[in-house]
Protein backbone atom coordinates (compact mmCIF):
# COMPACT_ATOMS: atom_id res chain seq x y z
CA UNK A 1 0.00 0.00 0.00
CA UNK A 2 1.34 3.40 -0.99
CA UNK A 3 0.12 6.64 0.55
CA UNK A 4 0.55 10.05 -1.02
CA UNK A 5 -0.68 13.24 0.58
CA UNK A 6 -2.20 15.45 -2.12
CA UNK A 7 -3.36 18.39 0.02
CA UNK A 8 -3.22 19.03 3.74
CA UNK A 9 -4.30 21.89 5.97
CA UNK A 10 -4.88 22.01 9.73
CA UNK A 11 -8.40 20.62 9.26
CA UNK A 12 -8.49 18.96 5.84
CA UNK A 13 -6.62 16.15 4.13
CA UNK A 14 -6.72 14.61 0.66
CA UNK A 15 -4.61 11.47 0.33
CA UNK A 16 -4.20 8.87 -2.40
CA UNK A 17 -4.16 5.27 -1.19
CA UNK A 18 -2.68 3.23 -4.02
CA UNK A 19 -3.69 -0.36 -4.61
CA UNK A 20 -6.88 -0.35 -2.55
CA UNK A 21 -10.52 -0.64 -3.55
CA UNK A 22 -13.98 -0.18 -2.05
CA UNK A 23 -13.49 -3.05 0.41
CA UNK A 24 -10.75 -1.34 2.41
CA UNK A 25 -11.86 2.21 1.75
CA UNK A 26 -15.39 1.64 3.12
CA UNK A 27 -13.98 0.17 6.33
CA UNK A 28 -11.51 3.04 6.75
CA UNK A 29 -14.17 5.64 5.99
CA UNK A 30 -16.50 4.05 8.54
CA UNK A 31 -13.79 4.09 11.21
CA UNK A 32 -13.04 7.72 10.42
CA UNK A 33 -16.69 8.71 10.74
CA UNK A 34 -16.73 7.11 14.20
CA UNK A 35 -13.67 9.15 15.25
CA UNK A 36 -14.37 12.06 17.57
CA UNK A 37 -13.42 15.31 15.87
CA UNK A 38 -13.98 14.05 12.31
CA UNK A 39 -16.63 16.19 10.63
CA UNK A 40 -16.58 14.38 7.27
CA UNK A 41 -14.82 11.49 5.55
CA UNK A 42 -15.26 10.21 2.02
CA UNK A 43 -13.33 8.73 -0.87
CA UNK A 44 -13.47 8.72 -4.65
CA UNK A 45 -12.39 5.96 -7.04
CA UNK A 46 -14.36 6.96 -10.12
CA UNK A 47 -11.88 7.49 -12.97
CA UNK A 48 -14.41 9.18 -15.27
CA UNK A 49 -15.10 11.92 -12.75
CA UNK A 50 -11.53 12.10 -11.41
CA UNK A 51 -9.51 12.89 -14.49
CA UNK A 52 -8.48 9.28 -15.08
CA UNK A 53 -7.35 8.56 -11.52
CA UNK A 54 -7.79 4.91 -10.57
CA UNK A 55 -6.47 4.78 -6.99
CA UNK A 56 -8.78 5.97 -4.22
CA UNK A 57 -8.53 9.52 -2.95
CA UNK A 58 -9.47 9.80 0.73
CA UNK A 59 -10.83 13.16 1.92
CA UNK A 60 -11.06 13.96 5.62
CA UNK A 61 -12.30 17.11 7.35
CA UNK A 62 -11.81 17.57 11.09
CA UNK A 63 -12.89 20.03 13.73
CA UNK A 64 -11.92 20.97 17.26
CA UNK A 65 -8.20 21.11 16.53
CA UNK A 66 -7.84 17.45 15.51
CA UNK A 67 -5.10 17.01 12.90
CA UNK A 68 -6.55 14.98 10.00
CA UNK A 69 -3.41 12.78 9.85
CA UNK A 70 -3.93 11.91 13.52
CA UNK A 71 -7.55 11.04 12.72
CA UNK A 72 -6.44 8.68 9.94
CA UNK A 73 -3.86 7.09 12.25
CA UNK A 74 -6.47 6.56 14.99
CA UNK A 75 -9.01 5.11 12.55
CA UNK A 76 -6.35 2.83 11.06
CA UNK A 77 -5.49 1.46 14.53
CA UNK A 78 -9.16 0.75 15.16
CA UNK A 79 -9.46 -1.07 11.81
CA UNK A 80 -6.43 -3.15 12.81
CA UNK A 81 -8.02 -3.93 16.20
CA UNK A 82 -11.34 -4.90 14.55
CA UNK A 83 -9.49 -7.18 12.13
CA UNK A 84 -7.60 -8.87 14.97
CA UNK A 85 -10.84 -9.33 16.94
CA UNK A 86 -12.54 -10.85 13.89
CA UNK A 87 -9.59 -13.19 13.30
CA UNK A 88 -9.66 -14.33 16.94
CA UNK A 89 -13.42 -14.94 16.82
CA UNK A 90 -13.05 -16.84 13.54
CA UNK A 91 -10.28 -19.05 14.93
CA UNK A 92 -12.34 -19.75 18.05
CA UNK A 93 -15.29 -20.80 15.89
CA UNK A 94 -13.30 -23.45 14.03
Amino acid sequence: MELRVIDKTDEELRMEIAGEDHTFMNVLKGALLETEGVAAATYDVNPEQSGGQTDPILSVKTEGGLDPLDAVADASRRVQDMTADFYDAFEAAL
